[in-house]
């Protein structure tokens, strides 16, 4: 078993945990079309408890998403450092024998499987990349640790009433408000979250497919 096939089987094992996340995670907005803001914040609570929680935020979001990340950065540097080291140079091949040769065509030639490099500008990496230091950062700080920074300067506060806050755990109503308050500010980050995800999702999801049959 090679380093990269090592790196690919942890990318690939770690991908249903975040898509189990995707599937969960915009149920609330889903629901709020459906039956408001009361059946939103009810979906969001109880998606709380597989991604909130201190068992299921560490090990079935963020320790899933740093080994998908690290795995398939780490599988693309080792592809393209073994992609140069195994591309022949200009005076080796100008000083091979014709002996060399000839033993070479007698024998079969049999092409060796190498996996596909996705170069920087692809669209599979642009949007893996555009949504983990962009709009997955935007949407982390936005909606996790700005509201609970405020959240613990609320409970720095002895004369004020904490149950009528719980910052850092926002209902409907916290992504409702910016939405209709600053429309375009706020959209334009949810659609590109949006968009990046669900190509890079849908890249990954052939990549995997292909890998399976080709198993």
């Amino acid at each position: 078993m090679t380093v990269s096939s090592i790196l690919t089987m942890l990318a690939h094992t770690s991908a249903p945990f975040l898509s189990t996340f995707l599937v969960i995670h915009p149920s609330a907005p889903i629901a709020v079309n459906i039956g408001g803001s009361r059946l939103a914040s009810s979906v969001m609570l109880l998606g709380r408890e597989y991604y909130q929680t201190t068992f299921g935020e560490r090990y079935l979001l963020l320790l899933p998403f740093t080994i998908h990340v690290t795995s398939s950065v780490a599988k693309w540097v080792v592809l393209i450092l073994a992609s140069n080291s195994s591309s022949p140079s200009p005076s080796s091949e100008l000083s091979a024998s014709d002996s060399d040769t000839a033993a070479l065509s007698e024998e079969p030639f049999t092409p060796k499987s190498c996996a596909r490099i996705h170069k920087l500008t692809s669209l599979l990496s642009v949007s893996a990349y555009g949504a983990l230091f962009l709009f997955i950062a935007i949407h982390v700080v936005t909606h996790r640790l700005s509201p609970a920074e405020a959240d613990a300067l609320v409970s720095s506060s002895s004369d004020i009433n904490l149950e009528a806050f719980g910052c850092s755990k926002p209902d409907s109503e916290s992504v409702k408000t910016p939405i209709k308050t600053w429309s375009w500010l706020s959209w334009m980050p949810y659609m590109g979250l949006v968009g990046s995800v669900l190509v890079r999702t849908a890249g990954g999801a052939s990549i995997i497919q292909g890998t399976s049959e080709g198993a």
